[in-house]
């Protein structure tokens, strides 16, 4: 399988050659930047119409089908009417705060981003407490919808914004314990190391059923995290209009709308890195054949792959289920989910310590 780290040390090596190292170092963290908006925006678009055609399908609809063949083109006519869209000031906001918003989550999302593991030596940020930092980084983003909430002096607004912040606070905790169970299973931190750690068996096969108990409760939590029905209560359109973004036009709203679809890959690639290996490909042992196969296909289809797939779960979770009510919603959380999450840490320390896995 390809090692992208020699592509990368071949262009650090070529840009060392005629220019001073403080010089390169700054070339490419702007390139770094460039490539990952880049990334960022063709993610966001294809999340768009593949959303738009998973509900279609699931309603017995066709979805975009006139802008470009199949309606490919779509999402980007959506894209540049959002950019020529005018940016609305309002009467009565905090103006900073209310312009702040979207750039805080557009920021949590960006740096979430920046820690997965796309490929064999394809990362933008490797150290090894990268879960750690992952975790802290994604939980900026309820500030800036908090902050949109609040500063648009909208009652609608404001009980979208509280909604969310109750409902992301809560669910923060499942993630985070499902995350810290698989972290107790694979030992460190480190994303590279725990994707290392998989090159034989996934997490989601030798963690045993307190891997899949992580799984099933992370899968529920993150589609909680990202505002996404049937947990969509903080943007509830019959109750609120548009939740805490009501007021935002333009851009501004568009930062809000890209980042719930990279939230939704965020949480997707997570449960990839965690549970089926990141980017490293299926492998059944004593099947050397079909390993081999399997090595050729590059890494970074693997990790967008298992990604997508992951994506389209909880994009059906959506089209399948009704809108909770907001108690509903947190008695699943408090009630159920954390004690059991808290059970199931538990008993993967005890496989730990007794040396029962695979």
């Amino acid at each position: 399988m390809f090692d992208f780290s020699i592509l990368t040390n071949w262009i650090h090596s070529t840009l060392l050659g005629f220019m001073p190292e403080w010089l390169a170092v700054t070339a490419e963290c702007v390139l770094i930047g460039v490539v990952l908006l880049l990334v960022y925006a063709l993610l966001a678009l294809f999340y768009i119409y593949f959303e738009r055609k998973v509900c279609a399908a699931f309603q017995c609809r066709l979805g975009p089908n006139r802008v470009g063949p199949f309606g490919l083109l779509q999402s980007f006519a959506d894209m540049f009417k959002m950019l020529i869209k005018e940016l609305i000031s309002l009467n009565y906001t905090d103006k900073f705060l209310f312009a702040l918003a979207p750039y805080l989550v557009i920021l949590a999302s960006m740096l979430a981003f920046a820690v997965l593991p796309w490929g064999n030596g394809l990362q933008v940020l490797d150290f090894n407490i990268g879960i750690f930092f992952l975790m802290a980084v994604s939980s900026i983003g309820v500030l800036g919808i908090l902050l949109a909430g609040w500063s648009s002096n909208n009652k609608f607004t404001l009980i979208g914004a509280l909604r969310s912040g109750a409902q992301m606070v809560s669910y923060e905790l499942s993630i985070g314990l499902s995350i810290l169970t698989m972290v107790v299973f694979a030992g460190t931190m480190s994303v590279t190391e725990i994707v290392q750690a998989q090159s034989n068996t996934w997490f989601i096969i030798s963690g045993h059923i307190p891997a899949i108990i992580a799984f099933i409760i992370y899968l529920i939590a993150g589609t909680a995290e990202t505002n996404r029905g049937p947990f969509d209560l903080p943007e509830a359109e019959s109750e609120l209009t548009a939740g805490y973004h009501t007021e935002y036009s333009g851009i501004h709203f568009g930062f809000f709308y890209l980042a719930e679809y990279l939230n939704l890959f965020i949480v997707s690639g997570v449960a990839t890195l965690l549970f089926f290996g990141g980017w490293m490909p299926l492998h059944i042992p004593g099947w050397e054949g079909f390993n081999t196969v399997m090595d050729y296909i590059p890494s970074v289809i693997w990790f967008i792959g298992k990604a997508v797939v992951i994506s389209f779960i909880i994009i059906w979770f959506k089209w399948t289920f009704p809108r909770l009510r907001i108690d509903q919603m947190l008695s699943l959380e408090w009630k159920y989910l954390l004690p059991i999450n808290l059970v199931n840490l538990v008993l993967m320390v005890l496989i730990i310590v007794y040396g029962i896995h695979l």
